[in-house]
């Protein structure tokens, strides 16, 4: 099926809905999705939500509801306890499992509560066959639907449209919660998240006054060291220029990742990730 017969497929498919609340972190798929919704149902009949926790990486929030604003479309910021689930603090590779959970136990009952009968997650066509994504599992065991997968439609397709559109976001880079940062068998707590947004903020600081464009950055806490990943073509300009990683504090050790940033980079030191689709 081609491009357009997807977005086609994925706009006739939102139009037959009566209401929907999309999960909005704000990345590129669920921006897309909500402006997609939006487009096909009308604005007064989408709403967006926002999971706030510690998890939620420095200026997500207000730029999400910039966004959502944008569109005409109410824009929630409901508070989600991922840290009181043992599963997440834990900190296994089935992290996402229980952030997915306690995603869906605030976000389906404040979808009730507003009269909304449907809520979405921008999973998109790729993550379906990603391997490894517990928290997919999780959303769809609450009843979330997944309208850009079961259109089709890619990450590359979602950015083409987005970009078309003229959706700010169309080429936003990955933006994955902070606890993807922390090693898994670290245990996750409030501080740790911290720590870690405090340092990638520090980190585009520095990189930025280097002059060194970095596009995606992370800063993986290993326990005492931290890890950074940035571009991969960017990691010998950062190796020139000590003084970036340096703004990184709260760490014993930080080291430059010589194989530069990946996607799911922690997934690498799981023993058996199959063990957690």
């Amino acid at each position: 099926m081609a491009h357009s017969a997807r977005l086609a497929a994925l706009l006739e498919r939102l139009a037959s809905l009566e209401n929907l609340m999309v999960a909005f972190s704000g990345g590129a798929d669920s921006a897309f999705l909500l402006a997609a919704a939006a487009r096909a149902m009308g604005p007064e009949r989408v709403e967006a939500a926002t999971a706030v926790s510690p998890s939620l990486a420095p200026g997500e929030l207000e730029a999400a509801g910039r966004f959502a604003a944008s569109l005409g479309v109410a824009h929630h910021t409901p508070s989600t306890h991922e840290l009181d689930r043992e599963g997440y603090r834990r900190n296994a590779g089935d992290r996402c499992f229980f952030c997915k959970t306690e995603l869906m136990s605030v976000v389906g009952p404040l979808a009730e509560a507003r009269g909304i009968g449907t809520v979405a997650t921008g999973t998109n066509a790729d993550d379906t066959v990603a391997g490894f994504r517990p928290g997919i599992g999780a959303a769809a065991r609450a009843g979330a639907i997944t309208p850009l997968a079961d259109a089709g439609l890619t990450k590359a397709e979602v950015r083409e449209t987005s970009r078309s559109w003229g959706l700010s976001t169309w080429d936003k880079p990955a933006a994955a919660c902070l606890s993807s940062r922390i090693a898994y068998g670290v245990e996750v707590t409030a501080e740790r998240l911290g720590r870690v947004g405090r340092a990638e903020t520090a980190l585009r600081r520095a990189l930025d006054e280097a002059g060194i464009p970095a596009r995606n950055v992370r800063v993986r806490d290993l326990g005492d060291e931290a890890k950074v990943e940035v571009d991969a073509d960017l990691v010998p300009a950062v190796a020139e220029r000590g003084e970036v990683l340096e703004a990184i504090e709260g760490f014993e050790t930080v080291r430059l990742d010589e194989q530069g940033f990946r996607s799911g980079a922690m997934n690498e030191l799981l023993p058996n990730p199959e063990h957690y689709r």
